[in-house]
């Protein structure tokens, strides 16, 4: 008659013996199995290899009980940046980009992509500045 014993598959063509997922085990079971590992005739790398899995199913719980606690909510909305200042450091970052690329001897290959982008942040702060004067105009007129 045929053994009951349970077999695992392997997935043929790997050439590699796949290890199971690690299981999740009681602080008891730990224990249990520690004083088993003693008694056995298991090598120590194998015993080494068993307690490192445990190890990791400890960190495994560990990082998703992390993962698992609510996100701190913000008291209140954010401040929001004023957009000519964000402008104004776009500005200077892009100043800075053609000073580097000037330093390795790449300005020209950049100059007109940067002066390009500098000519459209200032068109946007002066239309910033222009829908800004028009809202001012409107609400002293309602006054």
């Amino acid at each position: 008659m045929a053994s009951q014993e349970r077999v695992e598959t392997v997935t043929k063509g790997t050439g590699f013996w796949r290890c199971p997922k690690p299981a999740t085990y009681t602080p008891g079971t730990c224990e249990l199995l520690r004083v088993m590992l003693k008694e056995s005739k298991l090598t120590d790398f194998q015993q080494r290899h068993i307690m490192d899995t445990m190890k990791r199913g400890k960190e495994k719980r560990r990082l998703q009980n992390i993962f698992k606690a609510p996100p701190v909510r913000q008291e209140g909305p954010a401040p929001e940046l004023d957009r000519c200042e964000e402008l104004v450091k776009e500005i200077q970052e892009r100043k800075e980009f053609l000073a580097d690329m000037e330093a390795l001897g790449q300005r020209r290959q950049y100059r007109g992509i940067i002066l390009t982008e500098i000519s459209q942040k200032l068109q946007e702060m002066e239309d910033l500045d222009h829908k800004r004067s028009e809202e001012l105009r409107k609400a002293l007129a309602t006054t």
